[in-house]
């Protein structure tokens, strides 16, 4: 009976949690306050704006340049795509 219980209570626990952590709220980011901006990166004029901060540049979200195929066609040759060794 007491195993029962704990797993209960376990399990009420584990999901209170995961509840609870979900419920964050959204808002813009804000530097706290007293504390020192950011460092001012190597070569940069100004200091970087926060939108600029955390928008991602085109290397680490690359736009998808492949199109689904329609239809059947046929593929260019690839001198790159070679038989695996062996």
């Amino acid at each position: 009976m007491a195993k029962n219980r704990t797993t209960i209570l376990l399990a009420a626990s584990g999901a209170a949690l995961v509840t609870l952590g979900a419920c964050g709220k959204k808002e813009d980011l804000k530097p706290v306050a007293g504390s020192a901006p950011p460092a001012l990166p190597i070569g940069a004029q100004r200091q970087p704006t926060t939108e600029e901060l955390t928008t991602p540049d085109a290397q680490a979200r690359p736009a998808r340049s492949d199109d689904l195929l329609k239809r059947s066609e046929k593929r260019e040759p690839d001198d790159f795509d070679l038989p695996p060794p062996g």
